[in-house]
């Protein structure tokens, strides 16, 4: 039987963008932010490589992780904006736990807005 998230990690555009710009996070967060934005760095290296390795699970879960890492990063920045990016992130785990693509996507749309990342879109190959 397929794996039900098989087709769930199919938005990796906007992640991608936020794990581009961990370093900008760095700096506006501080010296003191920056093991912590390691850890939701790693998380996304973690769960974008799991996803290019095909092992749906292990992506989802460690996406899952960075999403309530970065909400935990956004609470010690401005407590409203981290509570906020905590509900994001239960949407999102919880989307990704019912097989809702359009969910998850829009969620992790917010995730990656709210981080101030930029996308830009793929040229066709």
């Amino acid at each position: 039987m397929p794996d039900p998230h098989s087709r769930l990690i199919d938005f990796p555009e906007a992640l991608e963008a936020l794990f581009s710009r961990m370093g900008e996070l760095k700096i506006v967060l501080g010296p003191a932010a920056a093991p912590d934005v390691d850890r939701v760095e790693q998380a996304l290296r973690d769960g974008l490589a799991a996803r290019e390795r095909g092992d749906v699970g292990r992506a989802v879960e460690r996406i899952g992780q960075a999403m309530d890492l970065l909400a935990g990063l956004a609470t010690h920045a401005d407590p409203a904006e981290g509570a906020m990016m905590r509900a994001v992130a239960a949407q999102f785990k919880q989307a990704l736990a019912r097989g809702a693509l359009g969910d998850a996507r829009e969620t992790a749309e917010v995730m990656r807005a709210r981080s101030g990342s930029v996308v830009h879109p793929r040229k066709p190959r």
